[in-house]
């Protein structure tokens, strides 16, 4: 009983890991409109970036948040590291259907093989954003799924993390004792500073889950990064937090938007449905690992999302 409450909590909190990024934003925003009016817009200025520009399709229209307009959202969560233009290690699409208070979230995995558009090669869908960034990432999926993409939140996980040390460290329980190199993570209750959160979160080899536990991990920081972000007595550090979202979060999100975005969200809890591959098979092609979608299953999860797009 036990461990299917703890599954059904993961399974939940993977469900919405993405959808707390955004509101622990918009919260953060929120909560220091009163306190930093001028840094919240010089940050706004800084993290608005339309696909228009970042397309640079001329004809591309940037689509407003609206309670009646569907609309669908590619969220990157990239390692982004020195001297390296990272990779999307994280790619989820959302569509949301304001009307119908419904919302699907589709996790891609990372080494899907697939055409990259604009890049005249067929490789792993998150090699798109390490070979032309967002346009390049937005297009590849757009063409992978055959659904157009409305907005994207970029997040460098890296810089991200930065957070953890704005904000004093967090506390996480720990599932399984880990040792990488000089850093050792007992199991149990353990409070980690930036640093020692980076690594945590980059473990992949050391954990028998492999990658499932590195998410694992990553939706832990995450998760506690954000309910200590929500206490009052951050108010304090208000300038230093926005400047690290500032220098890691991009989005075509406006303002006017993520408070529109809460507003539907809440009318939506409950009514998130996950999609994910189920019947695909790992493959080495010229050496490489690849995951190959079954084809029946992509084109029904293709159909499920234009249906609810409309």
């Amino acid at each position: 009983m036990e461990k299917n409450t703890k599954r059904s909590k993961e399974k939940k909190s993977k469900k919405k890991i993405w959808l707390w990024i955004i509101g622990s934003l918009l919260t953060i925003f929120l909560i220091f409109i009163g306190t930093a009016y001028y840094t919240i817009q010089k940050t706004m200025n800084k993290i608005n970036t339309p696909l228009v520009e970042a397309t640079g399709d001329e004809n591309e229209v940037q689509k407003i948040v609206t309670k009646k307009d569907p609309f669908s959202v590619l969220m990157l969560g990239v390692d982004e590291r020195k001297n390296d233009s990272g990779r999307s290690d994280t790619m989820i699409v959302i569509t949301v259907n304001p009307e119908k208070h419904t919302m699907k979230m589709l996790s891609i995995p990372r080494d899907t093989r697939t055409e990259i558009i604009g890049h005249n090669s067929v490789d792993k869908i998150n090699h798109a954003y390490a070979f032309g960034g967002v346009p390049m990432a937005v297009n590849t999926v757009e063409h992978f799924l055959d659904i157009p993409i409305d907005y994207y939140v970029f997040v460098n996980m890296e810089g991200f993390l930065q957070i953890i040390d704005t904000i004093g460290g967090v506390t996480i329980d720990n599932d399984m004792d880990l040792t990488y190199n000089t850093y050792h993570y007992p199991k149990g209750e353990i409070t980690l500073d930036g640093d020692n959160a980076l690594i945590f979160s980059r473990i992949r080899y050391e954990d028998p889950r492999g990658d499932f536990g590195r998410q694992i991990r990553q939706r832990q920081i995450i998760e506690a990064v954000l309910k200590k972000a929500s206490t009052p007595s951050i108010l304090l550090k208000a300038t230093d937090m926005l400047d690290v979202v500032g220098e890691n979060v991009r989005m075509n999100f406006t303002m006017k938007d993520l408070i529109q975005l809460q507003s539907i969200y809440k009318q939506m809890d409950g009514n998130i449905e996950q999609l994910s591959f189920k019947e695909g098979d790992g493959k080495r092609i010229d050496n490489i690992w690849y995951f190959i979608p079954k084809e029946t299953e992509l084109e029904k999860i293709k159909s499920d999302l234009k249906v609810h797009l409309q």
